[in-house]
């Protein structure tokens, strides 16, 4: 019991001051460290190509298709994602290996930062501590941009401008939705799943990545069939607009709904002979005022797009059903000419002699 105690204390002590790094940028990290040492003993040298970028210098392309390969519930866990774990261990069970997965972008911060690639329980309890410590100090903008600098993308390889550079000649800023889907599916292991490696396997996880950022309106059609071709992919089909295929279910319904029994033919005009004297009749809006909303109508969204070095890293939730916009209240009669009746309070009632 004393020894477990000691144990705990030990572990929870071996947990580093992570506060600075919400206003200063490490200048190396374990993995740095560890591949710099692995050169010296074999005899080679050792090449650092590392950038750091902020994190709006960096496509918002790469962004969301990290997050949605390595983390989608980023923003939604303290640190640890419990479920996820919980899915790994029990495809390890059924494997008959323990692999210990699950990790989310904070943990592999943590490991990036202070641990070492090797797998052991001490070092994923390590893990979680530094993931919580981090969670604690840093904002999630802030972990998502340290793991982005940092993070191994090849043999000296470092953060996701070093890697735009070496694998794609260009800007961090500048990568294509193709481009940041490779970078994205080449983690955790740039090694063996490099962006410039042609694979099924690797293929289909290029697809997937592909297909969240249109889903969640990264992507138009037309750059959804360029980076399906870009991935080697052009036998797949492009997602359709979600507008043109509400509009052809729409026309479907109204060519297939039959006519109601108490609606007159669209060809035949209503009389206006049929309208009565004593039916109520909308009030003119007062001069000057303008014309009321129409119900459920929204306001046109403003043209154009996000540049990729929008500020936004954090991928659009998945989209729902809007809520109906409540029908505008019916402007108030004008009053009559001569009144000295505010607008605020309705005219009194004249009096019959």
């Amino acid at each position: 019991m004393l020894a477990t105690a000691l144990g705990a204390l030990g572990l929870w002590c071996s947990v580093p001051d992570t506060a600075p790094l919400a206003a200063r940028n490490p200048t190396s990290t374990a993995f740095i460290d560890l591949r710099r040492a692995e050169a010296e003993a074999a005899g080679k040298p050792f090449r650092l190509r590392q950038q750091w970028r902020p994190l709006a210098a960096i496509s918002r392309y790469l962004r969301a298709s990290v997050i949605y390969a390595e983390d989608y519930n980023f923003y939604h866990h303290d640190g640890v994602d419990w479920q996820a774990i919980e899915h790994a261990l029990s495809t390890d069970l059924h494997r008959g290996a323990l692999s210990i997965g699950g990790s989310t972008i904070t943990q592999q911060l943590a490991k990036n930062l202070y641990l070492s690639p090797r797998r052991s329980l001490f070092r994923k309890a390590r893990e979680v501590l530094i993931a919580f410590a981090l969670e604690d100090e840093l904002s999630k903008q802030r972990i998502l941009e340290l793991y982005l600098n940092v993070v191994e993308w090849g043999d000296g390889v470092f953060g996701a401008e070093a890697a735009a550079r070496t694998w794609f000649h260009h800007s961090a800023q500048s990568l294509s939705p193709a481009e940041a889907a490779r970078l994205a599916t080449a983690l955790p292991n740039p090694f063996t799943r490099a962006p410039n490696v042609r694979d099924p396997e690797l293929t289909r996880k290029h697809v997937r990545l592909i297909r969240l950022l249109r889903m969640q309106g990264l992507v138009d059609a037309a750059q959804e069939r360029t980076a399906l071709d870009e991935v080697g992919a052009p036998g797949e089909r492009v997602l359709p607009d979600r507008a043109s295929e509400a509009e052809a279910v729409l026309r479907d319904v109204e060519r297939e709904a039959p006519p109601r029994a108490d609606q007159p033919p669209a060809s035949v005009a209503p009389s206006t002979g049929d309208r009565r004297d004593d039916a109520p009749s909308q009030p003119p809006a007062p001069p000057g005022s303008e014309s009321p909303t129409p119900s459920g109508s929204q306001p046109p969204a403003p043209s154009g797009s996000e540049s990729p070095a929008a500020s936004d890293p954090e991928p659009p939730a998945p989209s729902g059903s809007r809520p109906t916009t409540p029908p505008a209240p019916e402007p108030p009669a004008p009053a009559a000419p001569g009144s000295s009746t505010s607008p605020e309070t309705p005219a009194a009632p004249a009096r019959s002699p």
